[in-house]
């Protein structure tokens, strides 16, 4: 692990950052889960697909997962050899993601919900530990791989049980989706890349951005374009930062060492 006394002030910060973080969800009540989330604006049926957009949508987050795993056992992506387990379960992630949330927005409900987010939580865990892992610490980030993909796996049904049980409570789920967002632009702007083409990086975090923007636009996207939500976009666009991310494997160059 490398290690100088300004390179733990900085982890000191993003310690602290991300406890204070932490400590602000949880100081809130319980979120329950909005019925008013399952009413998308496209509701147009085509081909005997119900909400058709919304699911075929999915689909590339499939074709991107795949091509990674692809790629990852072919050995043409630059990857941390040490780590490949964490590549690997991003892509497994990115993958399961298609179907997933193709099955929630056939018949969009809190069960079905369930299993959109099981794989998204999955992906976000493992693109965390990749970063940590080229940007911190290879050993690290092994040790935390599969605790931190288990917090996530655990957060989606913490949500789930608490729905039935009629006090629902997303807030273990917030942390797990919004706490690498928060986080790993930091890591990218403190700490030196192990990699060179740390701009597929900001470019898979910008579409997330811009992924988020549009599902909060699902309706005055929909009124605009007549044809496509705001919410099937932020699928494009979410399955797009994936792609960029396989693209910055496939085109990158390991760094010298200092």
């Amino acid at each position: 692990m490398r290690t100088s006394f300004k390179f733990n002030q900085k982890l000191a910060l993003l310690v602290v950052i991300a406890g204070l973080m932490i400590i602000g969800v949880f100081s809130l009540p319980p979120i329950p889960q909005d019925a008013a989330y399952h009413q998308f604006a496209d509701k147009n049926s085509y081909c005997g697909v119900s909400n058709f957009w919304n699911v075929s949508s999915n689909l590339p987050f499939l074709l991107v997962g795949l091509l990674g795993l692809w790629d990852l056992v072919r050995g043409r992506l630059a990857i941390l050899p040490a780590f490949r387990v964490g590549y690997l379960t991003f892509f497994i992630g990115v993958a399961l993601v298609g179907p997933g949330s193709a099955y929630y927005h056939l018949t969009p409900d809190n069960a079905s919900l369930l299993w959109d987010r099981l794989p998204m939580t999955i992906a976000f865990m493992a693109l965390f530990a990749i970063v940590i892992a080229e940007y911190l610490s290879v050993p690290a980030a092994q040790r935390l791989l599969w605790p931190m993909v288990l917090i996530g796996i655990f957060s989606v049904f913490f949500w789930y049980f608490t729905e039935l049980k009629g006090h629902g409570d997303l807030r273990p789920y917030v942390v797990v989706q919004f706490l690498p967002i928060l986080v790993m632009p930091l890591i990218l702007l403190f700490f030196k890349p192990t990699f060179s083409g740390t701009t597929y990086l900001w470019a898979m975090i910008g579409a997330y951005a811009g992924a988020k923007l549009a599902e909060s636009l699902d309706e005055p996207i929909f009124r605009l374009l007549h044809v496509m939500s705001g919410h099937s976009i932020k699928h494009l666009l979410a399955a797009l930062g994936s792609y960029y991310f396989w693209l910055g494997l496939r085109r990158r160059k390991k760094l010298a060492s200092d």
